[in-house]
């Protein structure tokens, strides 16, 4: 009897143990609940606890919480429509708050999706395309871009420094959704925009117009090389004819003095013997007829006067 008495009271003391006895982590605290509500205040000594064996122990984590929320699509307050990627960090500030309001962390995540989304999508559909993307601390120096679309565009002004930013936007956004924490227990860390993007339609639009405008310079580049090319190609024809009609005068002067020193020397030879100049002159008229040819001449002409004397002599 006394060994039984001592194993029964070894199995009450185990069963005692496992059902009173709990620890606590580091990175944990917790509430110890009866028939479903919290008693007492909240535990966060880490270490060795002890509770009543009806009662149980409700934990709940320190550290700060990750949040991710859908990719939604929202229009821009020029009606640009965006998908928007937004995340947020949280953390657990008030247990018993926090237990009665969402419960658990599935209860807060499904809180945390409806609030911050809403915030998000009143401060995206109240606020411009540029003011979204755009930091307003971001200085853009307008000699180092190199696209003419965007110097050229009137509807982007570059130069001027957004009205919010993103940082801004992305505290606004904070502010509002931190408004509606405390009633559930939860201390809003920070929230930002991961990503922002066209939706499908809309980025087939912008591919178009930028496709559009790539071929607007395109085009408007070969045309003032054509026009480039021409006028390079007339001021070579100008060139050429000023060239050619100086090498014409130029030939024709040369000519004239060639035709000039050659009378020149004609008529020198002329005076120093003019029978023996022609003479001479007739003999290389002989030379211009060929071996076939047949002349009709007077048997007084001059052209063979010179063979009659020879054969007279």
């Amino acid at each position: 009897m006394r060994i039984a008495l001592i194993a029964i009271l070894a199995v009450v003391l185990i069963v005692a143990g496992r059902t009173m006895l709990w620890t606590l982590d580091e990175s944990q605290q917790a509430i110890i609940v009866q028939f479903g509500e919290p008693i007492g205040d909240v535990i966060d000594d880490p270490g060795l606890h002890v509770k009543l064996p009806w009662q149980q122990v409700r934990f709940f984590d320190k550290r700060l919480l990750g949040w991710d929320g859908d990719v939604t699509q929202i229009p821009t307050l020029g009606r640009e429509f965006i998908l928007v990627d937004t995340t947020a960090r949280w953390r657990i500030s008030d247990p018993l708050q926090f237990l009665r309001s969402v419960r658990d962390e599935r209860g807060a995540r499904t809180r945390l999706d409806d609030i911050i989304d809403s915030v998000v999508r009143d401060m995206v559909s109240s606020t411009q395309l540029e003011e979204i993307i755009r930091s307003r601390d971001w200085n853009v120096d307008l000699d180092a871009i190199d696209d003419p679309v965007l110097v050229e565009r009137d509807d982007v002004v570059l130069d001027e420094r957004p009205k919010l930013g993103r940082e801004l936007l992305e505290q606004e956004i904070l502010t509002r959704a931190r408004r509606l924490m405390p009633e559930l227990g939860i201390e809003l860390a920070d929230v930002r925009i991961k990503r922002v993007n066209y939706i499908d339609s809309v980025r087939r639009q912008v591919e178009s117009r930028m496709i559009a405008e790539r071929q607007s310079i395109a085009e408007r580049f070969r045309a003032e090389g054509q026009g480039r090319s021409q006028e390079i190609l007339g001021e070579m024809q100008r060139e050429l004819r000023r060239i050619r009609s100086e090498a014409a005068r130029e030939a024709e002067q040369i000519r004239g003095d060639a035709d000039a020193e050659a009378t020149r020397i004609y008529g020198v030879a002329f005076g120093e013997d003019p029978e023996f100049y022609s003479f001479f002159r007739t003999l290389e008229s002989y030379r211009a007829l060929g071996p076939n040819s047949t002349l009709m001449l007077r048997a007084d002409s001059d052209f063979f006067r010179y063979l009659e004397q020879s054969q007279a002599d």
